[in-house]
């Protein structure tokens, strides 16, 4: 999976979040101040390129759907963020997160609940 620009998923959250549309939708859902449209046409033609959109025709307009799923692509990305970021380890990663107080005890509770959930019964 090609890496996305900024710009890139800004505009595939949207495309995800609308199920797809055309690139005037797109823009309907951007925040102010609005890139210009031939931008946004540009942008989601370099998404078409790197296979995260596919383009249907209907008449003089182009409806754009989501050729890869939002948790793939999460998925994908997360492991890269892990594996660049924290020498591909998870537990490297929660800690940062815990030492940079973006993660609360209440919050690590939770996980660690959600963790016991997963476990296989023995």
């Amino acid at each position: 999976m090609e890496k996305l620009t900024a710009q890139e998923e800004d505009v595939m959250l949207i495309v995800w979040q609308r199920n797809g549309g055309c690139i005037k939708d797109f823009l309907d859902y951007m925040p102010a101040p609005q890139p210009p449209y031939t931008t946004v046409a540009s942008i989601v033609k370099n998404l078409e390129r790197k296979g995260y959109v596919v383009a249907k025709r209907y008449g003089n307009t182009y409806f754009y759907t989501p050729a890869i799923d939002k948790t793939d692509y999460k998925r994908s990305f997360l492991s890269g963020v892990v594996r660049n970021y924290f020498a591909n380890s998870y537990r490297d990663m929660v800690a940062f997160f815990v030492n940079e107080k973006h993660l609360t005890e209440e919050e690590l509770s939770e996980i660690i609940q959600i963790i016991e959930k997963g476990k296989p019964s023995k």
